[in-house]
């Protein structure tokens, strides 16, 4: 297997997120290397429940036979208000392009949407994630204490339509 930062080369499938993702996906999330330290108790006790898969378009990144089909990622675009509002890449296949092919297929989904534009509110580590694959910085979401004691930025996607 090639370094940390070689792309894929087994072909990923996106696909539409179902109720049987959700510990998947929740385990994604609590165990994101993105989160630990200060940020742990941020996602300590998250949870992306059935409910949340059902309400919100939700899809998963799935690597094919080098990942045995595991989940390596996923998006949740919530459409109002427009808002990408979770993206997490398993730790050990960042830098392989899979946040950069979910941005891509979001930004599909919200023009299919009719979404013009569409906010992001950042976790700190991702700021320069974000910047790369093209969102814009707009502002900072302050502190909201207890549950996120820490600023983030906040980004929105110019969504073009085709």
């Amino acid at each position: 297997m090639g370094s940390r930062t070689s792309p894929i080369s087994q072909p990923i499938t996106i696909r539409r997120a179902v109720a049987r993702d959700a510990k998947r996906l929740t385990r994604l999330v609590r165990g994101s290397g993105a989160y630990e330290g200060k940020y742990a108790a941020a996602v300590a006790g998250y949870r992306v429940g059935p409910d949340y898969i059902e309400a919100h378009r939700v899809f998963v990144a799935v690597g094919a036979d080098e990942y045995g089909g595991r989940v390596l990622g996923f998006y949740s675009l919530v459409l109002t208000p427009p808002e990408l509002d979770l993206l997490f890449v398993a730790d050990e296949v960042q830098g392989r392009g899979i946040g950069r092919l979910l941005v891509a297929h979001m930004q599909s989904e919200a023009r299919a949407a009719g979404i013009d534009r569409l906010k992001v509110v950042s976790h700190v580590p991702a700021e320069d994630f974000y910047h790369r694959v093209g969102a814009v910085r707009t502002g900072t979401a302050f502190a909201n204490p207890p549950a996120v004691p820490w600023d983030r930025p906040e980004f929105e996607f110019r969504i073009p339509s085709e």
